[in-house]
């Protein structure tokens, strides 16, 4: 069971990491300032696991992998939204965050509600309150992506096994 951390519409990539820490790609670096400016009390008061629930658009702003890559590194386990930026949504999936586009889920959950992502079911069920709500899964190919720990991470694996066309 996760906690949810809520925030609004249009959550950039900016104040996911503030450009002054773009200097590293670690994502455990990173993960020390995520979302810093936007809630101060996020870093201290999150658990390893925990969800964000954002509104729509949320990641836009800049193309680098640096803000799902904080994300990540601060011990996320998902982000639902209710819709993304396609960029940020495809740098996640590139680096094994995952995310879930659902509006309902983004507009029943609250701040610090229990929730839970039940990928087979299709479903991220709010214990808190008792919800559920629907979610397109994600294809088969971009779930083993992201199970892999990301992109490079399984083509390194399907490449060590003598796939992906070795």
């Amino acid at each position: 069971m996760a906690r949810a951390w809520k925030y609004g519409d249009n959550v950039d990539t900016d104040v996911i990491i503030p450009a002054r820490y773009l200097v590293t790609g670690d994502p455990e670096r990173l993960g020390q300032h995520c979302l810093e400016n936007l809630d101060p009390g996020f870093l201290a008061g999150k658990a390893p696991g925990d969800v964000i629930v954002g509104g729509r658009n949320f990641g836009c702003g800049s193309s680098r992998e640096h803000a799902p890559l904080a994300i990540k590194g601060a011990g996320v386990s998902a982000v639902i939204a209710e819709s993304f930026a396609r960029i940020f949504f495809r740098n996640a999936i590139n680096i094994g965050l995952r995310v879930y586009e659902s509006p309902a889920a983004a507009r029943g959950i609250a701040m610090g509600d229990e929730v839970e992502i039940d990928e087979g079911g299709a479903a991220i069920v709010n214990r808190t309150r008792g919800e559920r709500y629907g979610i397109a899964p994600l294809p088969p190919f971009v779930q083993e992506i992201v199970a892999a720990g990301g992109l490079m991470a399984k083509l390194r694996k399907e490449l060590e096994e003598g796939g992906a066309g070795a």
